[in-house]
């Protein structure tokens, strides 16, 4: 989830004319979506750090991968302000400046995705194959590699991101020195993203594979939960994955009007996934003790 970096960068928000004195319609969606998303995604993680719902019943790791998890959703919502800001108005604060916001947007959206992939991947567990050992992982065990992992893939983003004055407008946005680049940087992004939606999707699938044979745990509203994990997901993901094939393939053939598209309306499909981090307290945060019962339910079978 951590390829927004040119969010604001390609909304086209400024006129083709003259600084600020327009706003271009391609960039209304993302805008009015980005500052949703900040409003309730700021207060939903808020929310999730100081009230500690359903502390009680999570173990030590599960508390540890909540916590994080919304304190990368946080992180990532602090950027949103400037990716507004500065999509309405020329990027002033100079090349580190927009090199580090977009690291930091990289690292945190990619700390967020891998959270909840660790976060699947231990439900699948518990419920799936009755791991009972997963109490004994320390959760900097967990957590050291997780963010070694997204700050590493962030890297592309301090290489390729760059000012550019196109003396009409000063935009922080990628900038990629051959063609070669700039699709090896556009599908590391998506192999990553897709790779965590693959995992989540498939253990997903089978917890709600194992819980419809469980037939002494009949809970429409665990089933409708994970449904719903599994629907939101694709939907919040897949549209920016389609784009990032639909970018990959207008480099390949040098098709113009296609790149021409992608540029013109990657804004949009880029801040759709940028929902997710008000969604997420409300996925898994607020919802976990329907988890734990089920997880409960199952152990003692």
């Amino acid at each position: 989830m951590a390829e927004f970096s040119s969010t604001m960068a390609n909304c086209n928000i400024s006129s083709s004319s003259t600084p600020g004195t327009s706003l271009d319609p391609s960039g209304v969606v993302p805008v009015a979506m980005l500052s949703i998303c900040f409003l309730l995604g700021f207060a939903g993680n808020i929310a999730v750090i100081i009230l500690k719902p359903n502390w009680e019943n999570m173990s030590s790791l599960s508390q540890s991968l909540m916590l994080n998890l919304a304190v990368s959703d946080l992180l990532c919502m602090l950027t949103i302000p400037l990716l507004i800001t500065f999509g309405l108005s020329p990027w002033t604060l100079g090349l580190v400046s927009c090199k580090l916001v977009t690291y930091l947007i990289y690292c945190s959206a990619r700390g967020s995705c891998f959270t909840v992939t660790a976060m699947s991947i231990q439900r699948y567990l518990q419920v799936v194959h009755f791991e009972r050992r997963l109490h004994e992982v320390e959760a900097w065990q967990l957590l050291v590699p997780l963010w070694l992992g997204s700050m590493i893939l962030s890297i592309p983003a301090l290489v390729v991101q760059n000012v550019d004055d196109d003396k009409h407008w000063i935009h922080c946005k990628p900038h990629y020195s051959s063609e070669g680049q700039r699709i090896a940087v556009v599908f590391t992004g998506f192999l990553v993203g897709f790779v965590a939606f693959f995992v989540i999707a498939f253990s997903y699938i089978g917890l709600y594979r194992k819980v419809n044979r469980a037939a002494f745990f009949n809970n429409p509203q665990t089933t409708r939960l994970i449904i719903s994990i599994v629907v939101t997901v694709c939907v919040l993901r897949m549209p920016y994955y389609a784009m990032n094939i639909v970018e990959i393939a207008a480099v390949s053939l040098n098709n113009k009007p296609l790149l021409r598209f992608c540029e013109d309306n990657f804004g949009t499909f880029a801040s759709v996934p940028f929902v997710n981090s008000p969604v997420n307290p409300l996925l898994y945060a607020f919802t976990f003790n329907r988890f734990f019962t089920l997880c409960q339910k199952m152990l003692n079978v």
